[in-house]
């Protein structure tokens, strides 16, 4: 670990001198284990009197093509700060050739992001009834966004995003007759939108920064991609990332209701209610997979993870919640 540390101190030093000037210092050089797939550091620079606080984004070591560029994500995330969406600042790249992977620093913005303090801890009791409604706002600034000022982003649609899932599950080769019923519902409602908007591709409690007062920033823009803007709130309102709290849709603090609002009121129009029922189906589904993908990956040996092995059994958590969607 020390080895690794002295090697991202003076990668990051080299970085930060080409974007904030010389001479750099950095100081309090952590790594961060809240993440799955990224590699993540905390630090700090002093840099002509200015002091910085600092968090080093990094590809993950193996490659997925699900994820983007660590350098497109920072693009992306500074159009969207451009656009008011709270994200945090991105200051410096690190380059691929540099030798530690593509990746960025951004500011490190004080908060909570785990969910599970978020719902019950007493400091975030005012934040919770105000975060549905703040949820539909922010994500009508991130789907106003102008595509054509965006990099090259891929293009998800519904029926690509299905078939995408379904070799993953036949790769899988498990039998699992409630997955299939999905699928079949699936393309029996499709639903027929060409009208592609900025999606955030995993808008959740747990990728965003609370304080007191709410949300603070959006985090891990690594899934963003042109699609239907109803996948997003799709997405937040499927079970798994309530926590426990079951009868509080969106992220297990708020109503289906106060998101469409936020939502409408931003300047959205009407919310198709019935297209984020089906992406809420469809992100079920996906995150069913994921759980099954994340055990293959700690039995399999690509990564033995304790965190891995605890995910894939979860599997039958999302079937539950896809025979109640679907009934």
């Amino acid at each position: 670990m020390e080895e690794r540390r002295r090697k991202v101190a003076a990668v990051l030093a080299a970085a930060a001198e080409r974007s904030l000037g010389a001479p750099v210092k950095i100081e309090n050089l952590q790594p961060l284990y809240g993440g799955a797939s990224a590699d993540t550091w905390s630090f700090d620079v002093d840099c002509r009197g200015k002091h910085y606080e600092l968090v080093l984004r990094l590809a993950p070591p193996r490659k997925d093509h699900m994820r983007m560029n660590r350098i497109i994500e920072a693009q992306v995330l500074s159009r969207a700060r451009e656009a008011d969406v709270p994200v945090p600042q991105v200051f410096f790249q690190v380059e691929e050739e540099e030798g530690l992977g593509a990746g960025f620093a951004m500011e490190r913005i004080a908060g909570e992001t785990i969910a599970r303090k978020i719902l019950r801890d007493e400091q975030y009791a005012q934040a919770r009834p105000r975060m549905a409604r703040q949820c539909g706002e922010i994500l009508y600034r991130i789907h106003s966004i102008d595509t054509t000022t965006l990099p090259p982003l891929k293009e998800q649609l519904a029926h690509t995003q299905i078939d995408e899932l379904y070799s993953m599950y036949q790769a899988f080769e498990q039998d699992l007759p409630v997955f299939e019923l999905a699928f079949r519902w699936l393309q029996d409602h499709l639903p027929q939108s060409r009208d592609l908007k900025l999606v955030h591709g995993d808008f959740r409690n747990g990728n965003f920064i609370v304080g007191p007062e709410g949300i603070r920033a959006v985090l891990d823009w690594e899934l963003a991609h042109l699609g239907d803007p109803m996948e997003d709130l799709g997405w937040i309102c499927v079970n798994s990332w309530r926590f426990g709290n079951i009868d509080l849709p969106v992220g297990g603090f708020g109503s289906r209701e106060d998101l469409f609002s936020g939502y409408e009121e931003a300047g959205g129009g009407p919310v198709n209610v019935e297209k984020v029922h089906f992406w809420e189906v469809f992100g079920t589904l996906k995150w069913g997979l994921i759980t099954i993908l994340q055990a293959f990956t700690h039995l399999g040996g690509a990564k033995r993870s304790v965190e891995l092995a605890a995910i894939g059994r979860r599997t039958s958590e999302t079937e539950i919640d896809l025979m109640n969607l679907l009934r």
